[in-house]
């Protein structure tokens, strides 16, 4: 389930722009009804025709060029019976609130109209956008073999849905491996970097080779990329952090690699519990030879729940510059369902950050369902690094 891309969508039908709200395309009708009515039932004490200028202007806020146009037309109407039945039509002063009338209304129109063309481009430019996240960043399913499964995806460029943020999951034949990584900057740049290693990841994630003979070959083909023609002033600036999961069908236990990246988070009956590296990997494509990737392995028991992140998600900071701190706010939703923690998370990182990230967010939520087949362990862990726990 793509969570994050259902929720944005829900709330954009939830908050419509002021402009856009109904019956607001009337008020510059009822302006000139109302100026002109009472204007005619005081004649000789208000003289309300210089106001009309204001309907086209306020027509210019909701309505589109026509509609404007219109607008204008029953506003000079309005001015021209106030003139006639006031017998000053021909008066230089009418004349100028005539004038003034038409110059607003076809500076409101010319306005609208590139307006409407902005929010077309801008549409078409959220469509395309779309498309490249599904194309790049393919939504994880609900379910991937006994894993109930959550993502959602915040990107710090407003107007684009995906940025440096990645990850991918693909099923072998004893289980189901994933990657979460983070690029580092954002934009197209970073689009075409977490590309790249999304391609490599799902063509070879699914061969039977280790977790640490597979991120010795996403290294290399970051490295490769990073070494073409035009690339070189860039190669020592550009890596990527990225943390590798293989999770078996029947084995109660997870293998991970990190390199670079934020450990992920294990809730268990309501504990929170930071699987950090006993030796992590350097980020992929810093170019430092062939380093040993180090294998790392957990309890993933029925019923855990594995919180991964990337660095967007920890280093949100509020008004007073504090980081979001992602494990004590995490800790009042264990318990819960994948989908309903990201909800919850994302909602609660947003509020905490003022509604707008400074880099690219994403988290995914990994439950283990009951597998009667799979032995459960005395929830130690395998290896031999101790945990962080927060209660």
């Amino acid at each position: 389930m793509y969570y994050g891309k259902v929720l944005s969508r829900k709330q954009a039908t939830r908050r419509r722009p002021w402009h856009e709200t109904p019956g607001l395309v009337a008020v510059p009708f009822a302006l000139i009804i109302a100026i002109t009515t009472i204007n005619l039932a005081t004649p000789g004490h208000l003289h309300l025709g210089p106001l009309l200028v204001a309907a086209p202007a306020l027509a210019a806020a909701s309505a589109g060029p026509r509609l404007i146009a219109l607008t204008g037309v029953l506003a000079v109407a309005g001015q021209v019976i106030l003139g006639v039945v006031l017998k000053d039509l021909s008066s230089s002063e009418r004349m100028a609130q005539v004038f003034s009338v038409v110059l607003v209304s076809v500076f409101a129109a010319l306005l609208s109209e590139a307006r409407d063309r902005r929010a077309r481009e801008l549409t078409r430019a959220r469509q395309v956008s779309e498309i490249a996240q599904n194309l790049v960043l393919r939504p994880l399913p609900a379910r991937i073999g006994p894993l109930r499964v959550a993502a959602v995806y915040l990107a710090a460029e407003s107007e684009m849905q995906i940025g440096g943020d990645l990850y991918a999951a693909t099923r072998t034949t004893s289980g189901t491996r994933l990657l979460v990584g983070d690029v580092r900057g954002n934009g197209l740049t970073a689009v075409g970097d977490a590309a790249l290693l999304l391609g490599a990841f799902r063509a070879a994630a699914h061969r039977q080779v280790g977790l640490a003979e597979l991120t010795a070959y996403l290294d290399a083909s970051v490295c490769w990329n990073l070494a073409e023609p035009g690339e070189g002033d860039l190669a020592q600036e550009c890596f990527i952090t990225a943390l590798l999961l293989d999770i078996p069908d029947h084995s109660p236990t997870i293998k991970t690699v990190h390199c670079g990246h934020p450990p992920p988070l294990l809730l268990r009956q309501g504990r929170i519990t930071a699987l950090s590296a006993h030796r992590p990997s350097p980020p992929l494509g810093l170019q430092l030879g062939t380093p040993c990737h180090h294998v790392d392995t957990f309890d993933f028991t029925a019923g855990d729940v594995l919180l991964l992140y990337t660095d967007g998600v920890i280093e949100a900071r509020n008004s007073q510059g504090d980081f979001y701190p992602l494990a004590e706010r995490a800790a009042a939703w264990t318990g819960q369902r994948p989908e309903v923690l990201l909800q919850h998370l994302r909602a609660d990182l947003l509020a905490y950050a003022g509604g707008r990230l400074g880099d690219d967010a994403a988290m995914i939520a990994i439950e283990r369902l009951a597998d009667h087949g799979a032995p459960q362990p005395s929830h130690r862990t395998h290896s031999s690094e101790a945990l962080t726990e927060t209660g």
